[in-house]
């Protein structure tokens, strides 16, 4: 009867402790939050009467920030012990919320207007991927979004594409102009030789259709580079 006493007592300290999460939440600026509390806040979701801050801790020492556990690839996470398909659906649920939340911004206003806005979204996208993504957003004349598309997945450290199949979507989409974005999954943002080289031969090509390049971004987890800012376009 003690041992079950003691039970109770520690289950009771449980609720209690993710009740008092709850109002600390309710009534306080999101932003005071840490990111532990942050994610024991969303792991509380997912793992129904369980002490997750433990759980927590870990994830944050192996992926160092909130953002980094929540873009954690599904294969990496599942080692860690406690993280089941309930734990990745929902990060998931909140990855793919915080797309569309930029998404529908990037949407709010013509894109020659709002680089910054197209940036934050492909970081989130691709930026923390451990090989290199061409991604092309196309716009019509008014520069509003019509397609995001991945266009060619490669290496570590390389993607190919070839400017006529870039010309195939401009046609099939009837874009008036593009973004080209790509991924360093390094960190390291400068664009290389190969990178200037490819962007200036899809110039090319796009110019025979009297079609805008409006600039090439390379992003990671640590930012992003545009290539009109570097004068390269």
């Amino acid at each position: 009867m003690a041992y079950m006493a003691t039970e109770k007592k520690e289950t009771d300290y449980h609720i209690g402790h993710r009740e008092r999460m709850r109002k600390r939440l309710l009534s306080e600026d999101a932003d005071k939050m840490s990111d532990c509390d942050l994610l024991e806040m969303v792991l509380m979701c997912a793992v129904p009467r369980r002490d997750v801050k433990p759980l927590a801790k870990k994830l944050l020492e192996k992926y160092g920030s909130f953002a980094g556990v929540i873009n954690a690839p599904a294969e990496d996470i599942t080692c860690v012990k406690g993280v089941g398909t309930g734990v990745i659906s929902f990060f998931k649920v909140i990855r793919q919320s915080a797309l569309r939340l930029i998404k529908t911004e990037i949407d709010s206003e013509p894109v020659i207007n709002n680089i910054e806005k197209l940036a934050d979204y492909c970081i989130a996208k691709i930026g923390r991927d451990k090989v290199e993504s061409l991604r092309i957003m196309f716009f019509d004349t008014k520069f509003k979004l019509i397609a995001d598309e991945l266009f060619a997945t490669g290496t570590v450290d390389r993607v190919s594409v070839f400017p006529r199949e870039v010309l195939k979507k401009v046609i099939t989409f009837g874009a008036a102009s593009f973004v080209l974005v790509h991924n360093h999954p390094s960190g390291d943002l400068a664009p290389s030789d190969d990178d200037i080289s490819m962007t200036r031969k899809i110039m090319a090509a796009a110019e025979s259709l009297n079609v805008k390049v409006i600039d090439h971004l390379i992003v990671s987890k640590n930012g992003y580079v545009s290539f009109k800012a570097q004068g390269l376009i």
